[in-house]
């Protein structure tokens, strides 16, 4: 009976003063705005390089997938000045390669640069935890990268999740995500690129 009547004190209180839903920072709130943040929503690129890599580029974890999948292939050659280490690959796209890259080419740069490939979102999963300290706070959350191709199925395993913190302040039209660096706390951005993968 007293848990109910200081609710209805506290939510009476709150329609005299005209609070908002944004100056009570809840789970669901926090997941609401960093979902909504550019930094989140902004889609990984895959950069795609093609014509002359060394020998480190074409045997990463990436162009191994890529190999597996008949997308491109290599044939060795002999390094150019500056490239090293031997040997080097002269890496073009196969046709099916052409076939399923072709479509999702988003940007290149000019001289045979490297190809912008948008391959996978993130997709926030939970909340798993509000630290506040007055008009501060930090948030903890679990999300996972989500393909939207052929290709961003191929290099990204949905199942992995990562856990990120990231700081919020508030403010006097309620809590928002920090998007630039305010003393020791981490932007968004900076949160979701360090995020360690978590068990699952």
């Amino acid at each position: 009976m007293r848990t109910a009547k200081t609710l209805l004190l506290a939510a009476s209180l709150c329609l005299e003063l005209g609070c908002s839903p944004r100056d009570f920072l809840t789970r669901r709130l926090a997941a609401d705005l960093i979902s909504a943040s550019d930094a989140f929503k902004a889609p990984q690129v895959f950069w795609l390089r093609s014509g002359t890599v060394s020998n480190k580029d074409f045997s990463s974890p990436d162009f191994m997938v890529l190999q597996r999948r008949g997308w491109i292939i290599g044939t060795e050659q002999k390094c150019p000045a500056g490239v090293d280490p031997p040997p080097c690959w002269d890496v073009v796209l196969t046709p099916l390669g052409v076939d399923t890259i072709r479509p999702l080419i988003s940007s290149a740069l000019p001289d045979n640069g490297p190809i912008g490939i948008q391959v996978a979102r993130r997709e926030l999963l939970s909340v798993s935890g509000i630290s506040k300290a007055g008009n501060f706070a930090d948030v903890e959350f679990i999300w996972h990268w989500t393909s939207i191709n052929q290709v961003g199925a191929a290099l990204y395993d949905g199942g992995v999740r990562y856990r990120s913190t990231v700081a919020f302040r508030g403010y006097d039209d309620g809590w928002r995500v920090v998007e630039q660096t305010v003393s020791s706390s981490q932007t968004l951005e900076e949160a979701l690129r360090n995020a360690q993968p978590t068990a699952p």
